[in-house]
C-alpha cells in the first residue's frame, strides 16, 4: 500500500490531479532504462535518433515538472 501512496503521490501537480506530463515522463524514462539494458546485456543495438529523441522527451518532461512546482499559480 506505501508504494501505491508514493506513485500516487508523485504523479500529482500541484493542484493534487494526477498530470500527464509526469506518466509521459515516468513512461518515457521506463522504456529508456528498458533500452539502455537490453542494449548492454542483449547486445541489441538501439538507433542513435531514438535515443536522442527519447532523452530530449524525458528531459524535456522533467523540466517542465519542475517549473511547475516552483511557479506560482
Amino acid at each position: 500500500m506505501k508504494m501505491k501512496n508514493f506513485l500516487n503521490q508523485m504523479l500529482k501537480d500541484t493542484d493534487g490531479n494526477v498530470s500527464s506530463k509526469r506518466v509521459i515522463t515516468i513512461i518515457a524514462f521506463i522504456l529508456m532504462a528498458t533500452g539502455f539494458i537490453v542494449n548492454v546485456f542483449m547486445d541489441v543495438p538501439i538507433k542513435e535518433f531514438i535515443w536522442d529523441g527519447m532523452l530530449y522527451l524525458v528531459a524535456a518532461g522533467l523540466g517542465f515538472s519542475t517549473i511547475e512546482h516552483f511557479s506560482k499559480k
